[in-house]
């Protein structure tokens, strides 16, 4: 299996048509067809459903897709980590994480840093724990931002100087509005809108205190701005944390602290053992800078 097959596979899978595809890629459609029945030969599969319309994934094809990006993206990482040189220093970084507050000192690291490397790039992948902890192992991501990870055996980490607070995300009108916070008999009795995954953080577990079962769980989320419209539509109220959604005055939602407070602990993570690309060192070691100057600013 060559890796310009699995290109021209992702690019059949992607256009739904091998003449589409190969307009794209600039070969013929009957080389690209032979690619394609060569793959189905060597893996024993039909990859595709073909019509006089469109051609579309089978169960084998969407398993192969997958598997063909996470190919791909390791080996075009892997390439991007080899095209430096000693006095110009140039590649990529692959970060991925969550909505948080913590992702500010990120994103300031990356600003320090392209301005003294300009030839370093930046991908930032989001999703939620689970998916960056996978890529990672991967090798698909040099960094993972998580917040309240519960089982780091398998990574290297630093601690973040930022907590996310959590709390509930509600319409101005809504009956909870007027109180300060939101105790855990509040959520009992609240149509819920929950994230879709909020780790094993023994924090969480603790807060809960082992009465999860009993909250009103109407739909879950695994991007705040999805969730927030869903809070704006009336379907519930969003359990999330502070600071991503727009709660001034111009909006029509409010966030409310939970009591007793509620906050995780956000950090980034890397695999134990990990051979860092030159611009994946120049990024850690620029982060550990600005984070000992944030704590020592607040020291003073």
């Amino acid at each position: 299996m060559e890796i310009s097959d699995l290109r021209y596979f992702l690019a059949v899978a992607r256009e739904e048509s091998i003449k589409l595809a190969s307009e794209s890629l600039y070969i013929s459609q009957p080389g690209l067809t032979k690619v394609i029945q060569r793959l189905e030969k060597e893996l024993g599969k039909d990859l595709f459903i073909r019509s006089n319309r469109k051609i579309t994934l089978t169960d084998d094809g969407i398993l192969l897709r997958k598997r063909a990006q996470e190919i791909i993206d390791l080996v075009d990482k892997t390439n991007n980590e080899f095209i430096q040189t000693h006095t110009d220093l140039s590649g990529e970084v692959l970060i991925g994480g969550g909505e948080s507050d913590g992702m500010k000192i990120i994103t300031q690291t990356m600003k320090s840093l392209s301005n003294k490397y300009p030839k370093i790039h930046f991908q930032m992948y989001s999703g939620n724990g689970d998916i960056i902890c996978e890529r990672i192992d991967k090798g698909l991501l040099d960094f993972g931002v998580l917040m309240g990870v519960a089982d780091l055996k398998k990574y290297d980490f630093i601690k973040l100087p930022y907590f996310d607070n959590w709390g509930i995300l509600m319409k101005k009108d809504d009956p909870f509005a007027s109180k300060d916070y939101i105790t855990l008999d509040d959520m009992i009795k609240m149509p819920l809108i929950f994230p879709s995954q909020t780790n094993d953080a023994p924090n969480l577990k603790n807060w809960f205190e082992n009465r999860k079962h009993d909250l009103n769980i109407v739909a879950k989320y695994n991007l705040i701005y999805n969730a927030g419209l869903m809070v704006e539509e009336g379907i519930g109220n969003a359990f999330c944390i502070d600071h991503l959604i727009n709660t001034t005055n111009i909006s029509n939602l409010v966030f409310k602290p939970l009591k007793p407070k509620l906050m995780s602990n956000i950090m980034i993570i890397w695999k134990k053992y990990q051979v860092f690309s030159e611009p994946s060192k120049k990024f850690l070691e620029e982060l550990q800078n600005n984070i000992s100057n944030k704590l020592d600013n607040e020291e003073k």
